[in-house]
């Protein structure tokens, strides 16, 4: 009897251990600093079950001001103002919450330099949560870009953002405006049960291959003025769908 209870404690103490394990896990904190570091070596960067403090910067641009022609002379030569960052690196974060800005595009008003990133291999930001602004305007998606089931809670832009290969925003949720305005999608999208709490600005978007719009739900507006899907009249494609 005595030994069956020192085994039922000691069964116990190690379940209690395992909660004290998972629950210190899935609380583990990451510097943005720190990925962004992983990034400059061309580390694959790869997260589960943790929260990102600080703002995630896949433009550099901190880095890369100091450096930068002033704006007379940028403008006197004819130059873009656009400083492009491409990172190599494949990104897988699953679970993760970003307490902080996520930036792929930052328009530095004050020099009137505009700061984006492309990104060259896989990108996978599923089932994350985006506290602050998430920032892709401009980006260019070569490999495949997946947000499945993610939230984003502030400002959110893929404006003019391009995507190469298969993108899914299926199930995500956007607390605010979500804008799609001038995106390209040269391989279909799938935004199957995707919740939009305020409207879902595509104006201008192209969507070429198979485009998954079933359980689709905006509350305010789906503002489609003059995007195509295959060619076709976006209007015409939600009708008929």
């Amino acid at each position: 009897m005595k030994t069956q209870k020192l085994t039922t404690r000691a069964m116990i103490t190690c379940a209690f251990l395992m909660l004290l394990s998972v629950s210190a896990f899935a609380q583990q904190k990451v510097k943005a600093s720190d990925i962004m570091d992983a990034l400059k070596k061309g580390d694959e960067i790869t997260y589960k079950d943790v929260t990102i403090t600080g703002v995630l910067d896949f433009t550099f641009m901190d880095e890369k001001k100091p450096d930068l022609p002033r704006r007379r002379r940028w403008w006197r030569d004819g130059s873009d103002n656009e400083v492009k960052e491409t990172i190599t690196s494949k990104i897988s974060f699953v679970n993760v919450t970003f307490e902080d800005d996520v930036l792929a595009y930052f328009h530095d008003e004050r020099s009137e330099y505009t700061f984006t990133a492309d990104f060259e291999r896989d990108v996978t930001f599923e089932n994350c949560k985006f506290e602050r602004n998430a920032m892709f305007k401009y980006s260019v998606f070569e490999r495949s870009a997946n947000f499945k089931e993610s939230s984003f809670n502030e400002e959110t832009t893929f404006k003019y953002a391009e995507f190469e290969d298969k993108a899914d925003f299926s199930k995500t949720f956007f607390d605010e405006d979500a804008i799609f305005k001038y995106t390209k999608f040269r391989d279909g999208a799938n935004f199957n049960a995707a919740k939009f709490d305020r409207s879902l600005d595509m104006k201008y978007t192209k969507v070429r291959g198979d485009l998954d719009i079933k359980g689709l739900d905006v509350r305010w507006d789906i503002i489609t003025k003059y995007a195509e899907v295959n060619g076709r009249s976006f209007t015409r494609y939600l009708m008929d769908n």
